[in-house]
């Protein structure tokens, strides 16, 4: 079987990467994001204020409205310490994090040590989804830090082959 993988891409940050997908220990949440990239997404990307060394992609409520796949998601593989070249898909329920009435999905780009998954409202565990090829991690994180640089950004996430 071949393995499945996304493609990450900032073009202002030199970011591009492939991230095999871990279907074997977060089944679910890899589905879910297999499932997101049916076709390319362009998603917000801000550097994580709580986090440590995560860019942050919360997906638009309107990119899942309707979406059968967008339901809650069990933690799989999960961590609250992400480690370098981990992406990690994080679920909050409707109306937990300050009330809003839509589930969060924030896809994370995990690039360097001491990151830690605690928030406003708690440690909350993560499903590690994918990583980033060991090759790779060093220019992962070396974008990310242009992004932690230059701020915001849109981040360009679809399938790809590994």
């Amino acid at each position: 079987m071949k393995t499945r993988a996304i493609a990450i891409s900032e073009p202002r940050s030199g970011l591009s990467v492939v991230a095999p997908l871990i279907e074997a220990k977060a089944p679910e949440n890899a589905a879910f994001l297999w499932s997101y990239l049916a076709e390319p997404r362009v998603v917000a990307g801000i550097h994580a204020m709580w986090t440590g060394p995560e860019i942050s992609c919360p997906v638009p409520a309107a990119h899942l409205k309707d979406a059968a796949y967008a339901a809650p998601l069990p933690a799989e593989n999960a961590t609250i310490n992400p480690q370098p070249g981990d992406i990690v898909l994080s679920y909050v329920p409707p109306r937990m994090w300050g009330g809003g009435p839509d589930p969060v999905f924030d896809i994370g780009l995990f690039y360097g040590s001491g990151a830690r998954l605690l928030f406003p409202i708690g440690w909350l565990p993560g499903s590690v989804v994918a990583q980033v090829r060991p090759e790779d991690r060093e220019a992962f994180a070396a974008a990310c830090g242009a992004i932690r640089r230059n701020g915001a950004c849109d981040v360009t996430f679809q399938r790809a082959g590994a």
